[in-house]
């Protein structure tokens, strides 16, 4: 995917693609930034181009069509899916291969997507290789919590900061791409700039148009009824559902100073939860909270 097919970002993408262009690419990136608005994709089209042997757009070179396949010898991204800790032994072995030369580029490139699930060993372990790169050797780090990260990890990278998709363009693509229809103020910024999470709510659209259903009507029902809502609480998807009835409370704080309370109650049920407090007890606890403020 080109960069001009990349929503987002612009000043990030024409950093890197001069960068290129001048020849003048660094050892090692960081590339900060909200979760799921393109850091990987963009970090893939940079590879591309670092390893194309022809620095030409719309190449066709020998480079080009291997990364186009998959099956690139001087290209690796780890943990690209997986949420899983990144051990010592997985960083171990990429810097095994990182000094070993190119086979079919003149530089290897090496993206670690969600590097701040490096356990500090593996940090400490890449850390070696960041202060002393073979010269023909790139490492991209990919993350959304950049405080995980050792100091000393960072300070070895160039941070590129990527900024969440501005409202209006993140529409445009749901609309157009993810093919949504007749979204919300409060879906919208319940999608935080991020097309990785407009992808994820889509399949719960109408579980969330509900929440926005049952905050509504949260001043006249009662206890009973606020119980039976309890099957909104999907637990797989808990923390999602959360922080979008906290933009549906912030989004009337103009009409009722109770939503701020209301606020209030969902961040400590989120910290509850987070602290793996009783999950039916703790949604009970909230329930019974939003009924009293508005009894």
């Amino acid at each position: 995917m080109k960069f001009n097919e990349i929503i987002g970002n612009e000043e990030a993408k024409k950093y890197l693609e001069n960068s290129v262009k001048q020849d003048n690419i660094l050892h090692s990136y960081l590339f900060s930034g909200t979760e799921g608005i393109g850091k990987l994709l963009i970090a893939k089209e940079f590879a591309k181009k670092i390893l194309c042997l022809q620095k030409n757009q719309n190449c066709n070179c020998k480079s080009c069509i291997s990364f186009d396949g998959n099956n690139h010898p001087d290209f690796q991204v780890i943990n690209e899916s997986s949420d899983e800790n990144i051990k010592i032994e997985t960083i171990r072995l990429l810097t095994e291969k990182a000094y070993e030369k190119p086979i079919l580029s003149n530089k290897k490139v090496y993206i670690i997507n969600n590097c701040d699930k490096m356990t500090t060993e593996a940090q400490n372990c890449l850390l070696k290789t960041l202060e002393e790169p073979p010269e023909f050797v790139v490492i991209i780090l990919i993350t959304a919590k950049e405080n995980a990260l050792l100091t000393t990890i960072k300070s070895r990278c160039m941070t590129v900061k990527f900024h969440n998709i501005p409202e209006n363009e993140l529409l445009e693509y749901c609309k157009n791409v993810l093919q949504y229809e007749n979204i919300s103020k409060n879906l919208l910024k319940a999608f935080d700039g991020s097309i990785g999470k407009a992808t994820k709510l889509k399949d719960s659209k109408e579980k969330y148009e509900e929440i926005d259903s049952f905050i509504d009507n949260l001043n006249s029902c009662s206890i009973i009824d606020l119980m039976q809502k309890k099957g909104l609480f999907d637990k797989d998807n808990i923390f999602d559902i959360l922080d979008y009835m906290i933009v549906c409370f912030y989004s009337r704080t103009t009409e009722n100073a109770k939503y701020l309370n209301c606020i209030k109650y969902t961040n400590e049920c989120e910290n509850r939860l987070k602290a793996y407090s009783n999950f039916d007890m703790t949604i009970d606890n909230l329930l019974y909270k939003l009924w009293e403020e508005f009894k």
